[in-house]
């Protein structure tokens, strides 16, 4: 294709809609095909209007950053160095093996490996992933599971993007594999005690995880264990930290149903623990005669932790072991035979909690730095004294620490090694707090270079996301430094949407209340400019999916607060994706959203925020959007879309870039070097309109002398 002088303009062609007496037009309507399922599967079955259409922009969007070629170029290998290629995970004990996963040098996928717990030099490689992407557009391992007997090896693989995997397994002594592929799986495995049972979840037509099915091996039969007939529920399969039992959750974003299977009697029918109730959410373990529930039901908005007999789960048997404490959010749990390990959050902050089943007693570990990340890494052994937490923070590159339950001593196993030089002490990081119209306080969480000393002039990107109660931390990211170390202050806005300040501070940024995480993301900006980290103008907006709807109605609101923005397959056409039930995700998200086909409040309420709808005749600032023709989650016609009416519209002359990837879907490439050319093209997309193309890195380590 010619290199086009200048940017796509998009056909029109008015499809007319009417809900609740109100009229709408949609121009761009054409992008979504009616084939979308199949195309989404195969991006060669794409219509070809629609793929001249993505691939004119993908053309102006390489045309418009030419200059930033060299950058980008410079870039990669800069990613690239911050890697080390040959890396391993920490091995993880299970018996009489060790089982990781390590890259060889170059290579773009991880293999699967074990080796003897007492000869770790002997190693076998179980999958190799870089074997295994051999000639494919896209391979990415989704998951592997190994059964408890250490024979077979279970593993779910994505070869097209879409979300939609093909579950294999294999023989771990003679790397066979067995004589049968499971297809439309959604990834989640889990063994029955003996090793003769897999139970894995199918996708239905419409990419929503329906079934639940168990394998039986040596039969060579597969067997429906449960049905899931709402479609506003997804399930899933796994299993409890003891072995005991396999679960099967049934979820949206706001209720939970769990049913439960004898590990060793897999061909026992579910049970279930506790009928689904509107707005009650719940995870579920056992410990000896009895099950640990994790639940907000009883007004527990934080959740606490309770506990039933085994034969009778029903909340007139439950017993509070962690009562409920609002403004402490427990987020999750990890059994172990002598500990029970809570991971929760206080104010953006998280932290450890270690119980002693013997006696109750509790102790929190302290990593040491306010301002962090961790995580509970689940291993596969139950009577042990050992927990795995993973701890990383802006300027600290991720750890993982091997804690002693009974001492509490702790352990390195691991420090992210940053081959190219990173010094920690380099890089300063804060906490700033932004006063929203309402009263709340939004906690902000943001670092640069000891070097520069932030003023009115400082370009910053402010991230965002605000949705589905995820919490956004200040955890490492190597990638970032490209940014900071060119003089450029990195901020995370804790919006409403999220769990930073509990399960309230979700709440109050979803359905009626979906227009406080945009009002927090604008007074976050406020603030930081009078606080005098950056000024009007100068700031770069970033966000991802929901977040990418973030970026959206924000620039819609307050687009002279920013000078660029950069928006990762955004969730930017709300009100017709929630008008559309046969998309994947779109009954299951009414709890967040609001269901505008029978509630005429939630139309009306979407409709006064939801980006596409609300594209106005107005100065934006330079925009780059990405997208991915397999994507189940933003289809590629909403950013596809949204790019089109803001070129139609928009009164400025910025750039407006619409980057698709024709063969990937909502993770982007991947690869794990591949993956690190499509940051290093937004890195320097930034770079280049911020006119910093030629500056030069601070040092990443401290100076000699």
């Amino acid at each position: 294709m010619q290199t086009p002088p200048q940017a796509p303009l998009a056909a029109t062609a008015p499809v007319e809609s009417v809900h609740h007496g109100h009229r709408r037009i949609d121009p761009y309507a054409w992008l979504r095909s009616a084939n979308w399922r199949e195309a989404m599967q195969d991006p060669r079955q794409l219509p070809a209007d629609i793929r001249d259409h993505l691939e004119a922009e993908n053309a102006w969007a390489e045309a418009a950053t030419a200059d930033a070629k060299p950058l980008r170029e410079r870039l990669t290998a800069e990613l690239r160095a911050r890697i080390r290629e040959d890396d391993s995970t920490v091995p993880q004990p299970h018996g009489p093996w060790l089982y990781y996963l390590r890259y060889r040098e170059g290579g773009q996928h991880p293999l699967i490996c074990r080796s003897p717990r007492d000869a770790e030099a002997r190693e076998t490689v179980l999958l190799d992933g870089d074997e295994q992407a051999r000639d494919r557009d896209y391979f990415r391992l989704v998951a592997a599971a190994h059964a408890p007997d250490h024979r077979l090896l279970a593993c779910a693989v994505d070869y097209s993007g879409a979300e939609r995997c093909s579950v294999r397994v294999r023989d771990m002594h003679s790397g066979e594999w067995l004589g049968f592929t499971i297809e439309d799986a959604q990834g989640d495995l889990a063994w029955s005690a003996d090793g003769r049972h897999l139970f894995y979840t199918v996708l239905d037509e419409d990419h929503r995880p329906r079934w639940v099915y168990r394998r039986d091996l040596e039969a060579g039969a597969d067997t429906l264990v449960f049905e899931e007939t709402d479609p506003g529920f997804f399930v899933g399969v796994d299993d409890t930290e003891s072995g005991r039992f396999i679960l099967i959750g049934s979820r949206d974003p706001e209720t939970t149903e769990v049913r439960v299977i004898p590990a060793d009697r897999p061909t026992e029918p579910a049970r279930c623990l506790l009928e689904r109730e509107p707005g009650v959410e719940y995870e579920v373990t056992d410990h000896d005669d009895h099950w640990v529930i994790l639940t907000n039901r009883g007004g527990a908005d934080d959740f606490r932790i309770v506990t039933a007999p085994l034969d009778a789960s029903e909340p007139a048997r439950w017993r509070d072991l962690v009562p409920h404490r609002p403004g402490t959010l427990v987020q999750s749990m990890l059994d172990f035979r002598d500990w029970l390990v809570r991971l929760e959050m206080v104010d953006a902050r998280p932290r450890i909690v270690v119980r002693r089943w013997a006696d109750g007693g509790e102790q929190v570990l302290d990593f040491g730095e306010d301002l962090c990340d961790l995580d509970l890494v689940p291993g596969y052994e139950y009577a042990t004294t050992t927990l795995r937490v993973a701890f990383s923070a802006f300027a600290i590159p991720d750890r993982i620490y091997d804690c002693d339950l009974a001492t509490h001593e702790r352990v390195l196993r691991k420090e992210e090694e940053i081959p190219s030089g990173h010094d920690p002490d380099q890089y300063i990081s804060h906490r700033v707090t932004a006063t929203a119209p309402d009263g709340e306080s939004v906690p902000i969480s943001l670092f640069h270079h000891r070097d520069i000393a932030p003023d009115a002039d400082t370009p910053l990107i402010l991230y965002g996301y605000g949705a589905y109660g995820m919490s956004e931390l200040p955890a490492f990211s190597p990638n970032r430094l490209s940014l900071v170390n060119r003089g450029f202050v990195y901020a995370i806005a804790h919006v409403r949407g999220g769990k930073e300040k509990g399960d309230r501070w979700y709440r109050r940024g979803k359905l009626a209340y979906k227009e406080n995480t945009f009002i927090d993301c604008i007074a976050a900006a406020e603030a930081l400019i009078a606080a005098g980290y950056t000024g009007t103008g100068r700031i770069a907006l970033h966000g991802g999916s929901a977040g990418g709807m973030l970026v959206g109605a924000v620039l819609n609101r307050r687009p002279e607060l920013f000078h660029a923005a950069v928006a990762d397959v955004p969730f930017v056409d709300v009100l017709n994706t929630m008008l559309d039930a046969e998309l994947p995700l779109t009954p299951p998200e009414w709890p967040e959203w609001g269901n505008p086909i029978e509630g005429p409040d939630a139309y009306r309420r979407i409709l006064a925020w939801s980006p596409y709808d609300n594209v106005q005749a107005q100065a934006y600032p330079h925009l780059l959007v990405t997208a991915g023709v397999s994507d189940p989650r933003v289809t590629w016609w909403e950013p596809a879309k949204w790019v089109a009416r803001l070129r139609a519209l928009k009164t400025d002359d910025h750039l407006l870039l619409l980057r698709t990837n024709m063969s990937a879907g909502h993770g982007g490439a991947a690869g794990r070097f591949d993956y690190l050319e499509e940051v290093a093209f937004r890195y320097a997309f930034l770079l280049q309109v911020y006119g910093r193309m030629e500056v030069e890195p601070l040092p990443a380590v401290a100076r000699p002398g």
